[in-house]
């Protein structure tokens, strides 16, 4: 194996890393929080009404997938973004989606007036 192919391999495998990482609803929106601003694991918890085990948890997944890093301010850890692009490629994903919604609406609508 050749050493692009081998670079190749490498940055397919950090893709899906990061694509598991945005699998699960809460990490997303962990990422929309953080995005407002860096906050502590109390804060997500109340800001997302999730308790502190969880939010501890999905963050550390997002920790070991680069997404997110822990700063330490005094006795104090908060989280932030890693890259800010994050959130533009959630935006870009979501605008796919909505598109998506809006030609299986339409769909439905013809076939509800064919039906007719």
């Amino acid at each position: 194996m050749d050493h692009i192919t081998s670079l190749y391999e490498e940055i397919t495998q950090l893709h899906a890393d990061v694509c598991s990482a945005l699998a699960d609803p809460k990490r997303i929106l962990l990422i929309y929080t953080l995005a407002e601003k860096p906050r502590n694991v109390g804060e997500l918890a109340q800001a997302l009404t999730m308790n502190q085990p969880t939010v501890s948890r999905h963050l550390k997944l997002l920790r070991e997938r680069g997404l997110v890093q822990a700063v330490r301010r005094g006795a104090c850890v908060e989280y932030q973004l890693t890259d800010r692009r994050l959130v533009q490629a959630l935006d870009l994903l979501r605008a796919v989606l909505h598109d998506r919604l809006n030609y299986r609406a339409q769909l439905a609508q013809a076939d509800q007036i064919a039906k007719e």
